[in-house]
């Protein structure tokens, strides 16, 4: 019995993995049909970087101890990782309203195997716009002060964060119903964003302020990035910041192990 159930559930995991790839590839197809919002996406944290280092670096900078571009391009490679929540749920909401989400479940394809799949193409779309918004930083002038380890660690920390995002962003474009409702969602993550270490010191913040902001996941992983590769301003006062590297290891973890069943969970439903 054993040397017959073996074989099954090998060519069961190997079909799921050839499904994951060729969902990856469906959404990889994206980049071809729709260059302009794709580039658009990859550009968008360049855009905001730029506003920010000519409008309010010369003010800004004296906040932080040294040069505001070093401080600010640890917090928009986080941002750009962040803006994976807001891309995969209007992606997932999308394909459910014109009816790609129906034809998924007339398939013989494992629900993983579709979440996994989109989830690989967002990663491998998230390293194209971390690269570009990097050579960004550095033609604005910014200039790391760290060994490759260091760097390393750093990437491992913003992809833990894009991971996390993009499971949160499933699970909410397989929740909501209409476009209506992903617009309002839009247009909550902004306080999010700036409500954290991305733009500015949480230093110099009010006590009570400062210590949400430290608790947002966003500081956690901007903060430890910051001390990771030598900028300015490595975060507050509370001990969400002193406990650096570890919130921003945490954060991402409970935020996988909350949302990945949830949006498993949610696409078992959906397909019954």
């Amino acid at each position: 019995m054993t040397t017959a159930v073996a074989p099954r559930s090998v060519a069961g995991v190997r079909q799921g993995l050839l499904d994951t790839w060729t969902i990856t590839l469906r959404e990889l197809q994206h980049w071809r049909n729709r260059p302009g919002v794709i580039a658009f996406g990859w550009l968008f944290p360049v855009l905001l970087a730029g506003m920010f280092i000519g409008l309010l670096g010369g003010a800004l900078g004296a906040t932080t101890g040294g040069s505001y571009v070093d401080f600010v391009m640890p917090g928009v490679f986080a941002m750009a990782m962040f803006f994976g929540l807001e891309s995969t749920m209007t992606a997932v909401s999308l394909d459910a309203s014109k009816g790609v989400t129906e034809r998924f479940r007339s398939l013989p394809v494992s629900g993983v195997a579709v979440l996994a799949g989109r989830c690989l193409a967002d990663m491998l779309h998230s390293l194209v716009g971390l690269a570009v918004v990097v050579v960004a930083g550095l033609l604005f002038g910014w200039r790391p002060d760290a060994a490759p380890l260091a760097i390393g660690a750093a990437l491992a920390l913003l992809l833990a964060l894009r991971f996390a995002m993009l499971w949160i962003g499933m699970f909410i474009g397989l929740r909501v119903k209409n476009q209506e409702a992903i617009v309002a969602v839009q247009v909550a993550m902004w306080p999010l964003l700036f409500l954290s270490g991305v733009f500015v010191d949480t230093a110099t913040m009010p006590r009570w302020l400062g210590m949400i902001a430290d608790a947002n996941p966003l500081t956690a992983t901007v903060t430890a990035i910051r001390d990771l590769v030598g900028a300015p301003g490595a975060g507050g006062t509370s001990w969400v910041a002193e406990s650096a590297p570890w919130p921003a290891v945490l954060w991402p973890a409970v935020l996988v192990a909350v949302f990945l069943p949830l949006a498993a969970r949610t696409w078992r439903r959906l397909r019954r």
